[in-house]
């Protein structure tokens, strides 16, 4: 008898990959926080979109544990906190059966401590059902300032969810959500993708958040990310890693393991790249704008 495969649709595995994870953490008794994707309340997300992976926000000291949790349960290891992102926020995982979940250790745009953060997230956290396994999301509010801080990394063109989380809600939501920014201390980013950042153009995260919700070059990243270090020593560390390679992302472009030569190829290649980006930029600041009649 010939085996069969049934192709099992992307939203349907999402929400297992919810479970799993969940199932995961239950063993070791790791608290872990849904977000986005499955976990978000129909009333901020009327038309159910589930996302492209499975998000959840992990407590900070429990990092190192759901980490060797996955993988002894057959997650592997697919982008690191260091290399996944400029905000170093998420390890990406990857598993057989249940694709891609991003492990938060914290959410970019979120100021106040990580551990703090989470502590406030998971006072006000309600249970919910995905695929049959009971999972602990944010308070509908939280949901709301998380769903509106991830727009703010989006294409403009993407932000749907500002208009049904912010400018959209009435004034209750509003004032749920501002006063959890506040005590978040997520102004700045939250500006970013709801409007009024020029309002902080004199805080040192203004120019980081400039460049990630509105664009801009990699190396105008690179130079926001350095002036928004909260300490001199940690702007020093991010200036040193700036010419240094990304092998996560190396290794997914090429398919395979790096080589020695590989990483020599790529750091080379990486300052002429960012010349060029560069010159792109300037050559466009300097062009004549089209006049439309």
């Amino acid at each position: 008898m010939n085996e069969s495969q049934v192709a099992v649709p992307l939203q349907v595995r999402l929400q297992f990959g919810h479970a799993a994870v969940q199932r995961v953490a239950d063993v070791d008794g790791i608290d872990l926080l849904h977000i986005k994707g499955a976990a978000v309340a129909p009333a901020l997300r009327p038309e159910g979109y589930l996302g492209s992976d499975v998000d959840v926000l992990v407590r900070p000291d429990q990092v190192d544990a759901i980490d060797a949790a996955l993988r002894e349960h057959g997650w592997t290891l697919y982008s690191t906190f260091e290399h996944g992102s400029p905000f170093g926020h998420a390890q990406t995982y990857v598993h057989d059966a249940w694709g891609y979940i991003d492990i938060h250790r914290r959410f970019p745009g979120i100021r106040l401590r990580p551990d703090l953060a989470f502590d406030v997230l998971w006072r006000d956290r309600h249970a919910t059902d995905i695929a049959g396994v009971t999972c602990q999301v944010p308070s509908e509010p939280a949901q709301g300032v998380i769903l509106v801080l991830n727009a703010a990394r989006s294409p403009k063109g993407a932000r749907g969810d500002v208009v049904t989380v912010w400018k959209e809600a009435d004034a209750d939501r509003r004032v749920a959500i501002e006063r959890l920014v506040e005590r978040l201390h997520a102004e700045v980013a939250f500006a970013a993708a709801a409007g009024g950042l020029e309002r902080f153009r004199h805080d040192r995260e203004y120019r980081l958040w400039k460049v990630v919700s509105e664009g801009g070059s990699r190396s105008a990243e690179w130079w926001a990310r350095i002036r928004s270090a909260p300490t001199t020593w940690a702007g020093v560390r991010i200036a040193l890693r700036a010419p240094l390679v990304n092998v996560d992302h190396l290794a997914h472009r090429l398919g395979r393991t790096p080589t020695p030569f590989d990483v020599s190829v790529e750091f080379v290649r990486r300052p002429f790249a960012a010349v060029f980006e560069g010159l792109k930029g300037a050559v466009r600041r300097v062009r004549p704008r089209r006049v439309v009649r």
